[in-house]
C-alpha cells in the first residue's frame, strides 16, 4: 500500500511541478550570498516542515543572514551563487519524507 501511495503522490509532485503549482522552499542567505530552491512539494505545509532541516544544515555549514519564503513556483536553477556569478543546478527529485 506505501508503495502504491509513494508512487501516486510522486505522479503529483511531478504534475503540480509540470504546471507551476508545486510548493517549493527559497532560501537566500547574506553570506555566502546564494538563494538556494528545495522541492518540489504537494503542499505548503510538508514545504514548511521541510524547511527546518534545510535552514540547520545552512546554520551548520556557516551560513548568515537567512531568509526562508515557501512558495509556489517553477525554478530553473536550484542554487544561485551570487557571489561567484554562478548558477548550480541540483539534481531535481520529488521529495517524501523531507528528503531531497
Amino acid at each position: 500500500m506505501k508503495t502504491i501511495w509513494h508512487n501516486l503522490k510522486e505522479g503529483l509532485i511531478n504534475t503540480f511541478n509540470y504546471l507551476g503549482l508545486a510548493w517549493w522552499v527559497e532560501i537566500a542567505t547574506q553570506n555566502p550570498r546564494c538563494t538556494y530552491y528545495f522541492g518540489p512539494f504537494l503542499n505548503y505545509s510538508e514545504a514548511k516542515s521541510a524547511s527546518v532541516g534545510y535552514i540547520e544544515d545552512l546554520e551548520i555549514e556557516g551560513a548568515q543572514g537567512i531568509v526562508v519564503n515557501v512558495k509556489r513556483c517553477k525554478p530553473n536553477t536550484l542554487t544561485i551563487a551570487e557571489d561567484l556569478g554562478e548558477r548550480f543546478d541540483r539534481k531535481v527529485q520529488p521529495a517524501f519524507g523531507g528528503q531531497i
